[in-house]
């Protein structure tokens, strides 16, 4: 396989396998998600758009980073939109159908907004089910004003509704702080029984785009139960020569137990317009904890 598996400009690659095939989820105004028998080919063939949002609505606009999953016995699509005012992002759910091996069985319907009472700011928000409960965790304002993004968590009772929320990490180092202090993108790394939260730290545009990590030792909503790494786990290579490496998902090699990080990178300047999509295999120590090694 060649890196990058999808050409700039690309960015918040969200892949899941079903039935033998990965399913790439993205958006460019719209929602689209591509269907391939193998990660290399995943940026190539049609794409099918999912949907398009409606003009003039509190969800017509920015449509940033669609997760898909497969949760209360349906595909859901959640998607960060707002009316072309930042401030007013929020997450939504878009519902599929009911086979569990084919994410285009059926068409996406707009389900409504996804939130807890206090209805503040949010995007990146995943899905992460322990036990057969199902939590969502997402990046969002403490109130109405950008000073920062921290990581909430909240169970969920159905698939739009949430429980209050809970802080469940805010950027409190250097390398989660640069040009920007904030905490973004967490997706779910279930290993055994071990399990994890990957995130994305500091400013998205910059080279120092990178990952961290959050191990659950106890109750999910419990903050205390959630460790953090000091140090992140993916970050720019100079060696390598890819910078800005984050906002990832995970999958396995359907032929193998082979896991592997799907993430966007960046190999000259910065920006947003630089970005594209990359894959590389990763490893687990003896202590369980993954190895991410250096981006390719």
């Amino acid at each position: 396989m060649t890196n990058p598996i999808v050409v700039k400009p690309s960015a918040d690659p969200w892949l899941i396998q079903a039935g033998g095939f990965y399913y790439y989820c993205y958006s460019d105004g719209r929602v689209h998600i591509r269907k391939a028998a193998s990660l290399a080919a995943i940026g190539e063939g049609p794409a099918t758009t999912v949907w398009t949002p409606p003009p003039d609505t509190m969800y017509s606009k920015d449509i940033w980073a669609p997760e898909l999953h497969y949760c209360f016995g349906r595909w859901y699509i959640y998607v960060a939109c707002d009316n072309g005012d930042n401030a007013q992002h929020r997450m939504y759910a878009l519902e599929g159908g009911a086979d569990p091996l084919d994410p285009l069985s059926a068409p996406y319907t707009f389900k409504g907004k996804v939130s807890d009472a206090a209805d503040k700011w949010a995007i990146d928000g995943t899905v992460l089910s322990i036990n057969g409960v199902n939590y969502f965790v997402w990046s969002g304002w403490e109130g109405d004003v950008d000073v920062g993004q921290n990581l909430y968590i909240a169970r969920m009772s159905d698939p739009c509704n949430l429980s209050e929320r809970v802080l469940l990490a805010t950027p409190e180092y250097e390398w989660e702080k640069q040009a920007l202090a904030l905490l973004e993108g967490p997706e779910a790394l279930i290993h055994g029984s071990k399990v994890f939260i990957v995130y994305s730290a500091s400013a998205s545009w910059t080279r120092h785009y990178c990952l961290g990590l959050l191990e659950l030792t106890g109750a999910p909503l419990n903050p205390a139960h959630w460790t953090k790494r000091p140090e992140p786990v993916f970050k720019a290579s100079e060696r390598t020569g890819v910078f800005g490496v984050g906002h990832c998902s995970f999958v396995s090699d359907c032929a193998s137990d082979t896991g592997w990080i799907v993430y966007h990178g960046m190999t000259d300047g910065e920006g947003w317009h630089n970005r594209c999509v990359r894959a590389k295999p990763f490893t687990w120590d003896a202590a369980g904890m993954p190895v991410f090694g250096e981006p390719l």
